[in-house]
């Protein structure tokens, strides 16, 4: 069954140049981090440097959009970085990117060489169908703080995704909560990855596409499927 994913119109009319593009894949294959994966995340560090060209993350236009939206609802992106600046930021520090498991070091890999927001849940964890709505600040986060489960709230017009049970991931895709995150034995999964203008859409798409490539190549025999563009935005394609 397809997971449904919608966009609310206050989100569309907060970030009109947002644009999404999915991957569903079933019958994957997860383990611990290996070596082939771990050259993926070092070959995207590369891959990233020869991007930035001496600059910055947050000086590339793609992540300077993403600062413009995060400030557009009250978040401070210079403290609450998208989840590719983060990454980015992590790759070209001295210790570099982390290793976590498989398909988190794949769609990882993605993130940092392309620089965009890439996040993966378990769809076995997920309730109903996943939104991007503007938060109204009743709605349950579930993570982990010192150790143990909490229960946080997002602030009111904070934009996060959701499903049925609660928040997933707070300030749009800043921080995953535990419940639906990709573990060892996730099974089935849908990878968002999302930009903003000025990136073209062809970029996602191939983005998008490298990672269906990964996902079949270390699981061999799953079923991905890479689902269009959200149509909301189509800039020009240069």
């Amino acid at each position: 069954m397809t997971l449904t994913l919608t966009v609310s119109d206050e989100v569309r009319a907060l970030a009109p140049g947002f644009t999404h593009v999915a991957v569903e894949a079933h019958g994957l294959f997860n383990g611990p981090s290996t070596d082939a994966g771990s050259a993926l995340l070092d070959d995207a560090t590369r891959r990233l440097a020869a991007r930035l060209a001496g600059r910055a993350p947050h000086e590339d236009p793609h992540m300077a959009a993403w600062r413009e939206a995060y400030t557009s609802f009250g978040a401070k992106p210079s403290r609450t970085r998208n989840s590719a600046e983060a990454l980015a930021k992590r790759a070209l520090s001295e210790s570099g990117l982390p290793r976590i498991n498989l398909l988190v070091d794949l769609y990882n890999a993605i993130s940092v060489a392309h620089l965009i927001p890439v996040g993966g849940e378990d769809t076995d964890r997920i309730e109903g169908g996943m939104r991007l709505v503007r938060a109204t600040g009743e709605e349950d986060f579930v993570t982990v703080a010192g150790g143990a489960e909490t229960v946080e709230h997002p602030e009111a017009g904070e934009v996060v995704w959701r499903d049925d049970a609660g928040v997933t991931c707070r300030r749009w895709n800043w921080r995953q909560g535990p419940r639906t995150r990709l573990t060892e034995e996730t099974t089935s999964g849908i990878f968002l990855l999302e930009s903003l203008a000025p990136m073209p859409v062809a970029d996602v798409e191939k983005a998008a596409a490298e990672l269906a490539e990964l996902l079949e190549k270390f699981s061999p025999g799953a079923r991905v499927t890479v689902r269009p563009a959200d149509p909301a935005r189509t800039p020009p394609r240069d």
